[in-house]
């Protein structure tokens, strides 16, 4: 025999919508089916609304990765600020562990070339960074710009990381393999290092130009 029909007054009441709790749903569904799967559809569905319901707390689906991007963003140490020793290699701490939150989260650290956050925890990173560079001495002016320049770096590091692992073996293959001189003369070198080592001689090139390159 069929079940009788609930009344919906019977029915649980499902808990108020919030943005806190759609970005919780977001990250919740981006570590289970990938970033891709984080749409406006894919949330409504998770949390029983519809799409519509939830454009009164985010406006779109850029906005929404960028709010997942500043809620990750909370798990960056910022100690080494308080730190002792040298500045620069302080600030290479803090702009590490930025990088490593977006390798941990390949689809995030593609989405963030485009659509970077601005809530609390990105401004706090970028205060840490301001803040490191004020340290070294460096003139505000070029410190301002020299953030961007540093987190664009290491977003982009990231983003290559998740997408060219295979197109990088082709490169690999192809430099060994042909005879041009000057690649010949330091094959071995454009194949050198690792990632960690590669990373941090970035950082430390991009902070020894922001020493040495004025604004004008």
């Amino acid at each position: 025999m069929p079940a009788a029909p609930r009344s919906r007054r019977e029915r649980p009441a499902k808990p108020a919508l919030t943005r806190s709790g759609i970005i919780d749903s977001a990250i919740e569904i981006m570590r289970a089916e990938g970033l891709d799967r984080v749409t406006m559809r894919r949330l409504a569905q998770a949390l029983d609304t519809g799409p519509a319901s939830l454009y009164v707390y985010v406006s779109n689906t850029a906005e929404l990765h960028a709010a997942v991007l500043d809620e990750l963003l909370g798990s960056i140490d910022l100690k080494p600020v308080d730190g002792e020793g040298d500045w620069s290699a302080r600030l290479i701490e803090v702009l590490t562990s930025y990088t490593a939150v977006l390798f941990d989260y390949p689809g995030l650290a593609q989405s963030a070339l485009v659509a970077r956050p601005s809530g609390d925890n990105y401004l706090d990173l970028l205060e840490a960074l301001l803040a490191l560079l004020h340290q070294g001495g460096i003139a505000p002016e070029r410190a301002a710009w020299a953030v961007d320049l540093l987190l664009q770096f290491g977003t982009a590091t990231a983003a290559e990381h998740a997408s060219a692992t295979t197109d990088f073996d082709a490169l690999r293959t192809a430099i060994r393999e042909q005879d041009r001189p000057r690649i010949v003369a330091v094959r071995s070198e454009l194949l050198s290092g690792t990632g960690q080592e590669r990373l941090a001689w970035g950082f430390r090139v991009l902070i020894n130009g922001t020493l040495h390159t004025p604004r004008k």
